[in-house]
């Protein structure tokens, strides 16, 4: 089973069609998926475009009437998906944003990764599209700003926001943080969800993907140097992860029913 978590806020220009592109992206497979969406307190017409893909989808709707944050939604995306999951060594999931600058097409890629049996998949975006030239510098410069604890070996691109999990993974690498598992928000929450995924990975590997700035409908929630000012605050934040891959079979996740071990 894949997984497909998708936060969005006020993304009612572009959600549908991103999960319309999924299905056809997953109509060759033999895979079984879900889309598990994350509607973080959207004021616009979000959830009247979300209602309809009920009748014809595989879709659950998670939604906050309050917005919580980019972090408290990807968190609650991803623990659905390991509770709705009973094989977390063979299930997946797949991070994406619901504004299309992403085209899910390009995700076969990933699947190809797991297959072979990476635990965490990165996608390393080129940004195409961008006319602001601060914004363009920040997201050069994010890793740099939020220092070492979140770094990934072999990955360059941290802030994306396109990864794909396996599960067990996943489980492994936040057992020790049960409640909250993300300590910051935005960008830095993206290279936080990384850096401890990784830590609970035998084998990550990355994707070259295209991210299409001027395919996004609504303004962009970030000006560069707020931003910058932001991922240098947030890595005062961070807590480097303990490596935990070493054990990913041997050692089984605290307090995770017996069903959810089977391979």
């Amino acid at each position: 089973m894949i997984y497909f978590c998708i936060p969005t806020r006020d993304e009612a220009a572009t959600v549908g069609l991103v999960l319309w592109k999924i299905r056809q992206a997953m109509s060759g497979s033999s895979r079984e998926y879900q889309l598990l969406v994350g509607d973080d307190g959207s004021t616009d017409a979000t959830a009247e475009v979300l209602a309809p893909y009920a009748n014809v989808l595989p879709i659950s709707v998670i939604r906050h009437e309050q917005p919580l944050g980019y972090a408290a939604t990807v968190e609650r995306l991803l623990k659905e998906a390991l509770e709705q999951s009973d094989r977390h060594k063979r299930d997946s999931a797949i991070l994406l944003p619901a504004d299309f600058t992403i085209d899910p097409a390009e995700l076969d890629e990933f699947l190809k990764k797991l297959d072979s049996g990476a635990d965490l998949v990165v996608g390393e975006a080129t940004v195409e599209g961008e006319a602001d030239r601060g914004r363009r510098l920040v997201r050069r410069w994010a890793p740099r700003l939020l220092g070492r604890r979140v770094r990934v070996r072999g990955v360059r691109d941290i802030v994306s926001g396109v990864a794909a999990f396996r599960l067990v993974a996943l489980r492994q690498a936040f057992r020790d943080r049960p409640d909250r598992w993300l300590a910051t928000d935005g960008w830095a929450a993206r290279a936080e969800l990384l850096a401890w995924a990784a830590a609970g990975a035998r084998q990550v590997e990355s994707v070259a993907i295209t991210e299409r700035a001027d395919r996004r409908q609504r303004p962009s929630r970030t000006t560069p140097w707020p931003l910058a000012r932001e991922l240098w605050h947030a890595r005062g934040q961070l807590v480097a992860p303990t490596v935990q891959s070493a054990s990913l079979r041997e050692r089984p996740a605290r307090a995770v029913p017996r069903s959810k071990e089977a391979a």
